[in-house]
């Protein structure tokens, strides 16, 4: 779900972003003549550029070794011998290799957690009202319980800082709000969540999604018949749900799919029988815990006894 979603995480963001239809105000004041340019709509920061408006050295790297490693798969090359070549370890060579887009290695670096993200609807509506003032902007938010500094706030602001732009005394008329793109993480939250426990607020936003995102449509749908199965333990509708998944266009359910045709037998056992592996795993934590306490301390006879002892 999470490779699905990063690979039409562009489309997400089309899909909440909306266009502007506001025509421009025409007026033949003498104050208007007079004022300034007007102030350009403000879009906020996706990730991809550093403060100077330039590409990340992050995105810049991964955009480097993506085209060279794909270059390189082109020409018939092997992961050892790109490897070798590129000085790189085998699993960042292969998770390159695998990528079905360059935005699937993106996503994650660009929509990382921050402790600013609950308070980004607010700043972008005061700085659409005028409020160019950073540590203005950084009292209000720090009264609502932002704990971050106020560097963090100037850093977020700073491509789109002008100088000279206090806070104005009569502030112009409100302008629709920006609407911020959810993280990843966020979306695939959404789709794994049943529609009925689902906030209204955020059904509303994935059924945007899912409007401007058919292949996101087609995963919210196979994956709410998956859970229709596994909670009905219906395994006789599995391999036609499999058939469906395979004929669209979806390589990451592809790629499940075909691991569930390697050991067909044990998934259907699972849809079929109230048995769980929950209890295995549980036990097996537990001596991967009591082992590492005891690293480097004693040998396997008292670890044997600590876990036949231990409650």
């Amino acid at each position: 779900m999470e490779k699905t979603v990063g690979v039409h995480h562009s489309c997400i963001r089309a899909a909440l972003t909306p266009t502007s239809d506001i025509p421009e105000p025409t007026t033949t004041s003498l104050v208007t003549a007079e004022s300034s340019e007007p102030e350009p709509d403000f879009v906020p920061p996706d990730g991809m550029l550093d403060v100077l408006g330039r590409p990340r050295r992050l995105v810049a790297r991964t955009t480097e070794r993506y085209e060279a490693v794909q270059q390189r798969l082109s020409e018939g090359k092997s992961l050892a011998a790109i490897r070798r070549e590129m000085r790189l370890d085998h699993s960042t060579v292969r998770r390159f290799a695998r990528a079905q887009s360059l935005d699937e290695l993106l996503v994650k670096a660009t929509n990382r957690a921050s402790k600013l993200d609950p308070y980004k609807p607010y700043l972008h509506q005061r700085w659409r009202e005028g409020c160019h003032d950073v540590p203005h902007l950084h009292r209000e938010i720090q009264e609502q319980g932002f704990t971050g500094d106020v560097q963090r706030v100037r850093r977020y602001f700073r491509p789109f800082k002008k100088p000279h732009s206090p806070l104005p005394k009569s502030p112009p008329a409100p302008q629709p709000p920006v609407r911020t793109p959810p993280k990843p993480r966020r979306v695939v939250r959404w789709i794994m969540t049943a529609p009925d426990r689902l906030p209204e607020a955020d059904a509303a936003e994935l059924k945007e999604i899912r409007t401007g995102c058919p292949h996101l449509d087609l995963t919210v749908r196979h994956v709410r018949d998956f859970a229709a199965m596994m909670r009905d333990q219906n395994a006789e509708a599995l391999p036609a749900w499999m058939d469906r998944v395979k004929a669209d266009d979806l390589p990451a359910l592809h790629s499940l799919v075909n691991g569930f045709h390697r050991d067909l037998d044990a998934v259907t056992a699972a849809f079929a029988t109230p048995w769980s592996s929950g209890q295995v795993e549980g036990h097996v934590t537990r001596a991967k815990l009591l082992k590492r306490m005891g690293f480097g301390r004693a040998h396997l006879p008292l670890l044997r006894k600590r876990i036949l002892h231990s409650p």
